[in-house]
């Protein structure tokens, strides 16, 4: 399996449990890696042939700028189901970055793996 990766895709949205978190959006940042095949895309040389990462990305910028989950371990899931489910990937590495949640440390957030059953 080939791997198509995004890095530091930066949304906003509500997120958060605290009373000021449900009235601030706050930027998220996800990191992507999708299992795919990328051999017939490299023989074609055509976007239909292979996973294609910016319609990922916008369609997780829709979902995530709309979305008011009170967990980040919500959020990370209701994605991956996304990019399992619409584009048709066998397994998909999601990190959600809240940065800034905790005094003191850069990054915060949440690492998942998922992957279709069969």
């Amino acid at each position: 399996m080939d791997i198509i990766f995004l890095r530091d895709l930066r949304i906003d949205t509500l997120i958060g449990i605290y009373d000021w978190e449900r009235r601030v959006k706050q930027t998220i940042s996800l990191d992507l890696e999708m299992a795919t095949d990328i051999r017939k895309a490299a023989a074609t040389d055509a976007i239909d042939d292979t996973l294609n990462y910016k319609a990922v990305a916008k369609r997780l910028i829709a979902f995530v700028e709309t979305s008011e989950f009170q967990l980040v371990e919500t959020l990370a899931e209701r994605a991956a189901e996304i990019i399992l489910t619409e584009f048709h990937v066998p397994w998909v590495r999601l990190t959600l970055n809240k940065t800034g949640a905790v005094r003191g440390a850069r990054d915060v957030g949440v690492i998942i793996e998922r992957g279709t059953r069969g």
